[in-house]
């Protein structure tokens, strides 16, 4: 039974533990640097124009790179690259430079980095971020698209990697 009272932030964060993601890794580069980070929140805004939206925690100033940068590609992952999104997801200590030397990268139009072999990697410019609560969400009209081999994508779960 639903219960019309506050939502305490641990029970917020238990709730949506049960909503199944796909994982990406988002990256940027530019004159303000580069990085990339593991996220869950992303998704499709609109097909005309082709753009999507991700949300990055803002609370970590790192991520204001994205932002600067002006740019960013939103990588795919598939089943087989659990090593990347953890590479990326900062709990492994690994510098910038060291989570890229995971993966093989490129660029394709925006100068972001575009893992090689994402199940899908949509090449960004940003036309929008907005501020709300903890997180920035960067609104991005795709400029490039790559559509990888597999179609076993790498899905987040109740706090742990799955796979379909």
């Amino acid at each position: 039974m639903l219960k019309d009272t506050a939502v305490e932030p641990r029970i917020y964060r238990d709730a949506m533990a049960r909503f199944a993601g796909a994982v990406h890794v988002v990256t940027t580069d530019g004159a303000a640097g580069r990085r990339g980070v593991t996220v869950i929140a992303a998704c499709s805004v609109s097909d005309a124009p082709p753009t999507i939206l991700v949300c990055l925690n803002r609370e970590n100033e790192a991520n204001d790179v994205f932002r600067d940068n002006g740019v960013f590609a939103l990588n795919t992952l598939t089943d087989s690259q659990k090593p990347v999104a953890d590479a990326f997801s900062g709990l492994t200590g690994l510098s910038q430079d060291g989570r890229f030397a995971v993966g093989a990268w490129d660029a394709v139009s925006t100068g972001a980095p575009v893992l090689r072999d994402a199940a899908a990697a949509f090449d960004c410019e940003l036309v929008d971020a907005k501020d709300l609560a903890t997180h920035r969400v960067l609104f991005g009209r795709v400029r490039a698209v790559r559509i990888g081999d597999s179609l076993s994508p790498l899905i987040y779960y109740n706090r742990a990697y799955r796979l379909l």
